[in-house]
C-alpha cells in the first residue's frame, strides 16, 4: 500500500508571503501542510530566532547583536524576524516542525526549546557535524542530514551521525537512495521541489517528504 508523502512547506509558502515569516507559516498551515520547515541562527544573547540568512539586509550579524536591537532594527526596516519559541506556539501540534540549523554551536538552545513543544519535530542541517553533537545532547532527537551530491553509502552516513533522516537535493534522490535509507529505518525527504514532474517521479520512488515552495502543488499527491 502506498503512502502519501508528508507536505512540507519551505520556509512557508514564498511565493504568497515573505519566507520565515509567521504570516508565511500561517498561509502554509491554512494551505495544508503537513510540516513547517524553518531556519535558524542565534542571537549574542542566545535567543533562537528564524531567518534563512546570517545577517540582515544592510549587514546586522545575528549572531553579534542582541534580541532586543536586533527586534528594533528589524522593524525598523520592515522585517518581520520571528523567534523559535514563537513559530512553536503559532503551529502548536498542527503540523510536524523541521528545524533547520544554520548558526553555528546553537545546538543546545535549539534542543531546550524543542523539548517544550508539543507536537512531532526534527532538525537537519547541511553541518553535519552539528547533527552528530545534537545526538550526544539527546538520543531521542529526530535529526537528518542536508545534502546536494551523491552519497555511497547513505545509511552508514547517517549512522556516522546520529542522525536517521536523509535531506537530499531531489534530482540526486533514485530507488537505491530511497531503499537503502528505509532498511535502517530512516526516511527520504527531498528539497526543494517545485516541479509537478518531479513531485510525481518522487511520489512514485516513495519518498517519505516533498518540501516545497507552494503545499498546493502536493495537495493532490
Amino acid at each position: 500500500m502506498s503512502v502519501r508523502p508528508l507536505r512540507i512547506a519551505h520556509r512557508g509558502m514564498p511565493r504568497r508571503v515573505r519566507e520565515n515569516t509567521l504570516p508565511s507559516f500561517e498561509a502554509a498551515l491554512a494551505a495544508g501542510a503537513d510540516g513547517i520547515e524553518l531556519d535558524v541562527h542565534a542571537t549574542v544573547d542566545g535567543v533562537v530566532v528564524v531567518h534563512h540568512d546570517p545577517h540582515l539586509p544592510g549587514g546586522v550579524e545575528i549572531a553579534q547583536t542582541a534580541w532586543p536591537e536586533l527586534h528594533r532594527t528589524a522593524r525598523a526596516r520592515g522585517l518581520e524576524i520571528p523567534t523559535l519559541a514563537d513559530v512553536c506556539a503559532l503551529v502548536d501540534g498542527r503540523s510536524e516542525l523541521f528545524v533547520e540549523i544554520k548558526g553555528a554551536h546553537i545546538e543546545r538552545q535549539v534542543a531546550r526549546i524543542l523539548a517544550d513543544r508539543r507536537g512531532a519535530c526534527a532538525i537537519h542541517s547541511f553541518d553535519h557535524a552539528s547533527i552528530r553533537r545534537l545526538s550526544q545532547i539527546d538520543r531521542r532527537l529526530r535529526l537528518g542530514l542536508l545534502f546536494e551530491d551523491r552519497v555511497a553509502d547513505v545509511a552508514a552516513l547517517l549512522a556516522a551521525n546520529g542522525a536517521r533522516d536523509a535531506w537530499p537535493q531531489h534530482a540526486i534522490i533514485d530507488a537505491t537512495l530511497v531503499e537503502e535509507t528505509h532498511a535502517v529505518g530512516g526516511r527520504v525527504i527531498a528539497w526543494t521541489v517545485n516541479d509537478e514532474r518531479e513531485l510525481d517521479r518522487l511520489t512514485t520512488l516513495g519518498v517519505d517528504g516533498l518540501c516545497t515552495d507552494d503545499v498546493s502543488l502536493v495537495a493532490a499527491r
